[in-house]
Parts: C-alpha cells; sequence; structure tokens
C-alpha cells in the first residue's frame, strides 16, 4: 500500500487499529479512499478477508470499494471479503439462522410491489375504505416502524402514532401491521425491512449466534455512517461487543434523510457508545475552491447538533457564491437559462452544470426554459416533469375530454382514481369496441354496446365514468384552460387521492399536480398579454405534447445540464452549480418546523453548497405560482447564514440587502393555495405608506382587468398593493410591478 497516495489525517485514520473509531469526513474530503486503504492495510497485516465486514448503503459504492481494494492488494486477498450493503450481507447471513426464527433457508424477500399487494389484500378481507388505507401510506407506516424496531404492539402503544392515525382515521392501522407480519410469515416471507428486524432479533435472542457471528467479524467498517436507522444502528452495535474493531466514517453535516428512518444521533452519539473510541477529522476538501467551501462552513456552524469541524480548501480562492433574487419563478428559470448558454458549452460543457431544487415540482419551469434556449437536459433519479406519472394521468384525463375517441387515454384513467373497474372489465369493454368498430367510450356511454358478461352493478360504474366524461366535455367550451383543469381535478379526485398520500412520494405527486395547475394558469395569463382573452384546453394540450415528444426523443450519448433535486446530489460534483428556490417555505419546506428539522434542512442546503467545485449560485422569487396562484415569497432564512464576505450580491429586482426571513408562511394572494402550511404563524410587519394609489381609486390591469384598490402599504420590505377586482376577485400585487391604469 502506497501511504504517499494519502494525506496526514487519511493516513492516521487508515493505520489506526486499535480500538473503536469515529471518522469525520468533510465534504469531498476522500472517505473512500481513506475506506478502501483501510481495508488493504487490514489485509497487509494479515487480517484474513472473512473476519473484515465492510457495510455500504448501495452497490455501486460496495462495487467500488472492492474494485480498488482489487488494485491495491490483488484479487485473492479481497476475494473473501464480506463487502456490501447492510440488506444484501444480512440477507446471506440468515440464509444460515433462518429456522431459528420459524423460517426456512429457502425464505423469500418481498420486495415492494410484493408488500404493497398484501396490504392492499388485507385492506379488502378487513372491509376497510381503500381510499383511505392506502397500500403505498400503510406500508411506509409498517416499513418506518420496522426501521425503528417497533413490533405491533409497540406501535399500537405508541402515543404520537396512535394520535396521528386517529386524526387521518386509519384507527385500525396496528391491527393491519400485526395481520401484515402474520401473512408474511406464513408465507415463509420477509420484506426489505424484516431483513434487518430479524437480523437485530436472532442477535439479541439467541446468544450462541452472536457470538459466533461476533467472532467471525472481527474488523467492522460502516460506510455514511449518519445514514444508519435504529435497526442498523443495533445490530452494529452487537457484531461489535468482542472485539471493538469498529470503524464507522460519515459526516454529520451531510445527514439528510431522516424521512427514510435515518438517525444523526448514532453518530453524533458515537463517543458515548463507545467511550475509548479515538476521532479523526479529514477537513482538507479536495472539490471545491477556497471560498465556496468557507461559505458551507459559515452555514453549517449556525447548526447546534453537530461534531465541530473546519473543511478547509487549498485549491483557487475562486469566485464568491453568486446571490441573484427576481421578480418570478420564471424570471429565475430564465435567468438560469441564460446564464448557462453564456457559460456552456464554451467555459464548461453541459455535462458539467447542474440545477437543484428542493422539490421535484419545481423542474417544470426551469425545464421549459431551457428547451425555449434549446439547452439540452437530464433529469438525475427522476423524470422529466411532464412525463412523470401523475401529471401523465392528469393530462390523459384533459385528452379524453377534449376527444373521447382517445383509446389510450380512456384506458389510463377509467380507474383512476379506483372507482371499482378492474382489469376483466376494461378487457371486456376493450372487447365490445372491436366487435363494434367503435371507441371505448362510445361502448362505455352505451349499454346496448356492452357486453351480457358485465353486471349490472359493473355497468353502472362504467357509464357513471363516461357520463362525467360528457359533462366534463359539455362544460369545456365555456371555461378556460386553467379553470377547467382545475375543477377536473377537484371534481374526479386526482387532487384529493393526491393529498390523502402523506408520505414523501405522495407529498411530491400533490406538489407536481399543483406545479401542472400552475404551469396552466401561467399559459393562460401569457396568453392575455398577447391579446388573446380565452384560452381553450386543447391550446395547452397541443403545446404540452410536443413538449412530452421532445422528451422521448434524447440522444443518450449527447452532454446535459443535470437537474435533480437535492436530496439526490448527495456523492455527486458539478463544476457549476445553480440552487433555484431560496425561500421561506420552500427551503426549508414548510414541513419542517421543530429545531430538528431546521437544522437537517440547513445540513440539506450545505450538501447542495458542497457539490460545487468553481462556481455557485444561489437564487430566489419575489413571487412564485402555487396552485396558478401568485404566492409573495421571502429569502430564506438560510441566506443570512452565509457569511457575506463570501456572497456577491447580484439582486436583480432590488439593489437593497435582503430582508430577515421570518419563520412564516408565505403570503398568498387571491384563492388560498393548496400547499400545507404548519407551525404557529408569526405576525407580518405591514405598515401604510404614501403611494400615488389611494384606497377606492378605480384601477385598470392589463390582465386581471378592472378593480378597486383597497389597501396600499408596505409588508416584509415590499410595497403591496390589495385590489378588488371586478372579474377575478381580490389580489395582492407589488406596486412596482402592477403597471396600473386610472380609470
Amino acid at each position: 500500500m502506497k501511504s504517499s497516495a494519502l494525506n496526514s489525517s487519511q493516513l492516521a485514520a487508515v493505520m489506526y487499529n486499535d480500538g473503536p473509531q469515529l471518522v469525520i469526513a468533510g465534504a469531498g474530503s476522500g472517505k473512500t479512499r481513506v475506506l478502501t486503504y483501510k481495508i488493504a492495510h487490514l489485509l497487509e497485516q494479515g487480517i484474513p478477508a472473512g473476519h473484515i465486514l465492510a457495510l455500504t448503503f448501495t452497490n455501486k459504492a460496495a462495487r467500488e470499494m472492492k474494485s480498488r481494494i482489487c488494485q491495491l492488494v490483488g484479487e485473492d486477498y479481497a476475494r473473501y471479503l464480506w463487502m456490501g450493503t447492510f440488506h444484501a450481507i444480512f440477507a446471506r447471513l440468515l440464509r444460515q439462522e433462518a429456522q431459528l426464527l420459524g423460517y426456512t433457508r429457502d425464505y423469500t424477500i418481498y420486495d415492494t410491489t410484493d408488500s404493497r399487494s398484501v396490504v392492499k389484500h388485507i385492506v379488502k378481507d378487513f372491509q376497510l375504505d381503500d381510499k383511505v388505507y392506502k397500500p403505498n401510506v400503510v406500508h411506509g407506516r409498517i416499513s418506518m416502524a420496522k426501521n425503528n424496531l417497533q413490533s405491533p404492539n409497540m406501535y399500537a402503544a405508541d402515543r404520537e402514532y396512535l394520535m396521528r392515525d386517529r386524526f387521518e382515521k386509519m384507527t385500525e392501522m396496528a391491527r393491519i401491521y400485526a395481520e401484515y407480519n402474520r401473512r408474511l410469515k406464513a408465507a415463509n416471507a420477509m420484506d426489505f425491512d424484516d431483513i434487518l428486524v430479524n437480523t437485530n432479533a436472532l442477535l439479541q435472542k439467541f446468544p450462541e449466534v452472536a457470538e459466533k457471528y461476533q467472532e467471525l467479524f472481527q474488523y467492522i467498517l460502516v460506510d455514511e455512517y449518519q445514514d444508519t436507522n435504529r435497526a442498523q444502528y443495533m445490530i452494529i452495535k452487537r457484531l461489535a461487543e468482542r472485539y471493538q474493531h469498529i470503524c464507522v466514517v460519515g459526516d454529520d453535516a451531510q445527514s439528510i434523510y431522516s424521512f427514510r428512518g435515518a438517525d444523526i444521533s448514532n453518530i453524533l452519539n458515537f463517543q458515548k457508545d463507545y467511550p475509548t473510541a479515538q476521532l479523526f477529522k479529514l477537513e482538507q476538501n479536495y472539490r471545491s475552491t477556497q471560498t465556496i467551501v468557507n461559505a458551507a462552513n459559515s452555514l453549517i456552524r449556525h447548526n447546534k447538533g453537530q461534531i465541530r469541524k473546519e473543511v478547509f480548501s487549498e485549491l483557487n480562492i475562486g469566485e464568491r457564491i453568486s446571490l441573484a433574487t427576481y421578480m418570478t419563478d420564471r424570471d429565475e428559470a430564465k435567468a438560469v437559462a441564460k446564464h448557462i448558454r453564456s457559460l456552456a458549452p464554451s467555459t464548461y460543457s453541459y455535462d458539467d452544470v447542474a440545477v437543484m431544487y428542493r422539490t421535484n415540482a419545481q423542474s417544470r419551469v426551469i425545464e421549459d426554459e431551457l428547451r425555449q434556449l434549446g439547452i439540452p437536459y437530464r433529469i438525475y433519479g427522476g423524470t422529466s416533469f411532464y412525463q412523470r406519472k401523475e401529471i401523465k394521468d392528469a393530462l390523459a384525463y384533459l385528452r379524453l375530454v377534449s376527444n373521447r375517441d382517445d383509446n389510450e387515454a380512456f384506458l389510463r384513467v377509467v380507474n383512476y382514481p379506483t372507482r371499482g373497474i378492474g382489469d376483466t372489465t376494461v378487457s371486456r369493454l376493450y372487447e365490445a369496441a372491436q366487435r363494434n368498430k367503435c371507441s371505448l367510450m362510445q361502448v362505455a356511454i352505451a349499454p346496448d354496446r356492452m357486453t351480457d358478461d358485465l353486471s349490472a352493478a359493473t355497468q353502472k360504474k362504467v357509464m357513471e365514468f363516461a357520463q362525467m366524461i360528457e359533462r366534463f366535455a359539455e362544460e369545456m367550451p365555456t371555461k378556460d384552460a386553467f379553470v377547467f383543469t382545475q375543477d377536473l381535478m377537484m371534481q374526479t379526485g386526482i387532487l384529493r387521492e393526491a393529498k390523502s398520500d402523506t408520505t414523501p412520494e405522495g407529498v411530491a405527486r400533490y406538489e407536481n399536480l399543483e406545479e401542472m395547475l400552475s404551469g396552466i394558469h401561467e399559459f393562460c395569463e401569457r396568453r392575455k398579454q398577447e391579446g388573446i382573452d380565452f384560452t381553450p384546453i386543447a391550446d395547452f394540450l397541443a403545446e404540452v405534447s410536443l413538449l412530452t415528444d421532445q422528451d422521448e426523443h434524447l440522444d443518450d450519448k449527447q452532454e446535459r445540464v443535470t437537474l435533480l433535486t437535492i436530496h439526490a446530489a448527495k456523492g455527486l460534483e458539478f463544476r457549476a452549480n445553480f440552487i433555484v428556490g431560496m425561500e421561506e417555505n420552500l427551503f426549508p419546506s414548510a414541513f419542517c418546523q421543530s429545531a430538528r428539522e431546521i437544522e437537517e434542512e440547513r445540513r440539506l442546503l450545505y450538501v447542495a453548497i458542497t457539490r460545487s467545485m468553481e462556481r455557485c449560485f444561489l437564487l430566489n422569487a419575489k413571487q412564485r405560482f402555487r396552485n396558478g396562484q401568485v404566492t409573495f415569497t421571502t429569502p430564506s432564512r438560510f441566506l443570512k447564514d452565509i457569511d457575506q464576505q463570501f456572497v456577491l450580491n447580484k439582486d436583480a429586482v432590488s439593489s437593497r440587502p435582503l430582508p430577515k426571513a421570518p419563520s412564516m408562511p408565505m403570503v398568498s394572494a387571491g384563492h388560498a393555495h393548496l400547499t400545507p402550511t404548519t407551525g404557529a404563524k408569526e405576525k407580518s410587519k405591514k405598515k401604510t405608506i404614501r403611494s400615488e394609489w389611494q384606497k377606492d381609486d378605480r384601477v385598470l390591469h392589463r390582465v386581471f382587468g378592472a378593480g378597486t384598490v383597497l389597501e396600499v402599504y408596505r409588508e416584509n420590505d415590499n410595497d403591496k398593493i390589495d385590489i378588488l377586482f371586478d372579474q377575478v376577485g381580490k389580489k395582492t400585487l407589488l406596486v412596482t410591478y402592477a403597471k396600473l391604469e386610472r380609470i
């Protein structure tokens, strides 16, 4: 092993093997290098590969580390390492010991689809409402309980769970959980979470088994320790009891997955668990410029729950982080696209550039503007906005209403949301359509064309669906695209279906539907400014079909800008990085109210900034469309946490300094938007100002038409005007940009 390939801190961490060891690895500090060299060093010291257990979170990380170790010491030495993901290693262990827990060695592992199918059948057998007890929501709660090592009995006794389930009318959760476990056991099956739960049970209940594996795994190394959950923590702790040769590597400042069950206290309390543990800090960043590193340090310093370190860089000083505020989210997206055009492909390749955001829904407007300038892009770890399932479902409804002969649209939505029209019914409708040489909709609307194989009850469900579509078709000519789509989403239950799913995936789907409405609203408003007073839904469908068609014909070999959520950015790096949506209730999220949650949001921004190698841009908007309504925003509180000597304020709206961001929900204009807000609201500072506009003045706005001034005031450093418009009701506008005419 060549020690010259390591700096002094890395070398010290590699060479120490005398007891428990905590390696705090700052962003870009060579964590993987330390792990691979440490394992290579153990092998060179004569430790048998079969006595070394190395746990990772992804198969990719395990393969990469094993490949590097083979290069250092040779494949013969590395072949017998116990190296892999937690689930892969412990599933292998359970194959040997399954009979002790009442399973056979050939037990089945259920994937997520299998598990949700079991839940679906239980809900049906218990005669519960499947609109309340959705398989993905129920399975998500069972999964979280298992990760926290909570049995059905413990779940039933947990006051917090009981209150949550009672509030959401899911009072049978504990009974479903118990039945779910019973059915899996009867099927000689485990789900992914059971692999951890059962490994822990095996080690705790059977001392002789614990001793066997303690003797086998004499040296234990754990990657990304800050991401471990309760079950993983307990297993590692038990296995390390005898020899205490445990080395955990991670960075508490990059702990961002609590929604998956990760517990930051595992890494923060490591030295309490192992009083003799030695602490090693990898503080030299090899990725980013000195300025970016210093800015990130100044941000994360505001977190109380952390292991203090001072990350440094010896690379170029580099440019300051650029901060810019724009009038709207559309202006923000245009600025990103234009700046990328100025950087790539001349200074940087498109592959060198990333745009990061807090929520998936934010990608829509970014995608629109990149397309306008012909900038190629990819959605990393996700799907392009108009290709997401919930968006395609909503578009299918619109397509079917516009063209009742669209069979593909019919098939997509006839049972979404679930209305009791199953695959067998659809197959018979299809056969009837083929027989009558007509569309599926023509069969559904006419009882005489339906097959005799369908029961009267099923025929009624099909007809009710068809009649609903016909009602929408009658309304379509009288409503603009936005109003029509909003009504359709409400009446079909699409929004209700999405909103009732409280899992992170469900929240994302709801936000995407909300963003689609915003996009349609924006499309209609843009047409009004072009002098087109009425925009039918067909015009929007014509435009969006071109966008989705373009999505499907991308050249995989082409260099592209990367668009991604910050949660998906872990482990990546880019020469230039645009972080958009730096606003209260977006980043940090409106769902995060407690001090612990806010600290995780701050860590999330730390992760985003430290993905940047040379250039980092922070952007926000004063107005953002949420559910088709203009919402006024305040800058993220985190912007004030960054030492201003590392920031270049390129405020595109005003040269005024950024106001202090209060912890309050965004002020909505017009109707209340659908984004949930929680926690106590702070009173905004609102004072009357002098203005050319006075109460009761009659004014004309180019989009909203005629209206009457209600009030002019300053709030959160913005001069605002409330106007009651004759046609669209009350709106709140920024005085500077309202462009009003006196009537």
